[in-house]
C-alpha cells in the first residue's frame, strides 16, 4: 500500500512519468524512499550497522543519502535526486517534494535533535539548504539555492541567502531585491580606505609632536 502510494504521488507530481512501471523501474528517488523503510526498521530496533550499509549502498546506486535515522513520510517525491542529503534526526512530512542538491542538515552547534522538521506539503527546491533543528511549516516551499536557518510559518515561501519570507497565506509581504544589493568589494574598499585615513592622521600627529 505505501509502494502503491508512493508511485502515484509521483505519477501525479511529475509530467514526465509515463505509468507506474517506468516509475518503479527507472526512479532513484523512488528507490531511494523504498529502500529507507526497512533501514529505517532496522534502525529503529538497534541493527544499526545493518542499517546503515543498506543507506550507503542506496546512496552509491541513486546519490540520495538519506540516513536510516530519519524520517520518511508517504508520498515524498525526490525528483532528480543527485546530491540530496537528510540528516539522522531530520523528518519529512507526507506529500513533499524534493529537489536535486538539497540538503537537511545541522550546523554543528546542536546535540540531540540537529536537523529540520518539515512539514506536509512542502516543496524544497534544487540547492536549498535547511539546516538546524527547527520545523518549516505545512505547504511550504524553499525556493532553489536558498538557505533556510530558522523557522518557517505554514503556507510560506521563502526566497534568499539567508532566507526570508516573500509570501505568506498568497499575500506578498516583501521584495527580493536582487539589484540593490550590497557589493562586498567596494565595501571593503571603503573600509581599507578609512583604514588608511586614520593612518595618514596618526603619522601626521607623530611628526607634528617632534
Amino acid at each position: 500500500m505505501g509502494l502503491r502510494y508512493d508511485i502515484q504521488a509521483i505519477k501525479d507530481r511529475d509530467p514526465a512519468a509515463r505509468n507506474a512501471f517506468e516509475i518503479f523501474m527507472l526512479y532513484p528517488g523512488l528507490h531511494a524512499v523504498m529502500w529507507h523503510r526497512p533501514a529505517h526498521w532496522l534502525y529503529k530496533h538497534k541493527r544499526y550497522f545493518l542499517a546503515r550499509m543498506i543507506s550507503q549502498c542506496t546512496k552509491f546506486w541513486t546519490g540520495i543519502e538519506i540516513h536510516p535515522g530519519a524520517k520518511i513520510g508517504k508520498g515524498v517525491f525526490i525528483d532528480h535526486g543527485s546530491g540530496v542529503v537528510i540528516g539522522e534526526t531530520a523528518e519529512v512530512g507526507d506529500n513533499c517534494t524534493i529537489y536535486q542538491n538539497a540538503t537537511l542538515g545541522g550546523t554543528g552547534k546542536d546535540v540531540g535533535k540537529r536537523h529540520p522538521t518539515i512539514g506536509r506539503n512542502v516543496m524544497i527546491g534544487a540547492g536549498a539548504k535547511i539546516l538546524g533543528p527547527f520545523t518549516v511549516g505545512d505547504n511550504s516551499k524553499i525556493a532553489a539555492n536558498a538557505v533556510v536557518l530558522s523557522e518557517v510559518p505554514p503556507n510560506t515561501t521563502c526566497v534568499g541567502v539567508p532566507a526570508k519570507p516573500v509570501k505568506i497565506n498568497g499575500l506578498r509581504v516583501s521584495e527580493l531585491d536582487q539589484v540593490h544589493i550590497p557589493d562586498p568589494v567596494s565595501m571593503e574598499l571603503c573600509r581599507l580606505n578609512v583604514e588608511l585615513e586614520k593612518i595618514k592622521k596618526q603619522l601626521a600627529e607623530g611628526k607634528g609632536e617632534q
